[in-house]
């Protein structure tokens, strides 16, 4: 039977970790890509689910990995140990600080996602470029407004990427 799927359904802590690292990697490739430089992560990383048996078992992988009083947005949650990705060619080390595994989606076959910061009036000037019609090859304002947030997509990239402000 042929995977659909890069890295689902994760059924370990190892798997997890590889998984959390390829996002990492092609989020940055998509801040490349879109904007030509790496923008500076949030500190939160996320594991998109493919499979409804594999939220479950993933869910118990990460309360193991994180503290469960400590939470934003009830879906990020504090790593007890940060990740810390190395530097990777000219891409700089990474430290991610929270946690969120995304419960299955058909319209989001990806293996996961970051977050990319942004100060206020850049992120400002480029939302409503795109708002105004300028077309940038990768970006796209996220079609909820809460959160407020860029798309940050390719189709050869199985990641997705999003850019707020603090």
């Amino acid at each position: 039977m042929e995977k659909l799927y890069r890295f689902s359904p994760i059924g370990d802590e190892n798997q997890l970790k590889q998984a959390i690292e390829y996002t990492h990697f092609a989020c940055f490739k998509l801040s490349k890509l879109v904007f030509g430089k790496y923008l500076p992560v949030a500190g939160n990383i996320g594991v998109f689910c493919h499979y409804d048996d594999e939220y479950k078992p993933l869910t118990n992988i990460r309360k193991e990995l994180t503290d469960e009083s400590d939470t934003m947005f009830t879906k990020y949650y504090h790593l007890k140990e940060p990740i810390v990705v190395p530097p990777k060619e000219d891409m700089p080390e990474t430290t991610y600080t929270h946690l969120y595994i995304r419960k299955p989606d058909p319209n989001r076959p990806q293996v996961g996602d970051v977050d990319f910061l942004m100060e206020k009036n850049e992120y400002a000037e480029l939302k409503q470029s795109l708002l105004d019609g300028k077309e940038i090859k990768g970006a796209r304002v996220f079609e909820r407004q809460d959160p407020d947030m860029i798309e940050l997509y390719d189709p050869d990239v199985d990641a997705l990427a999003y850019v707020r402000t603090r």
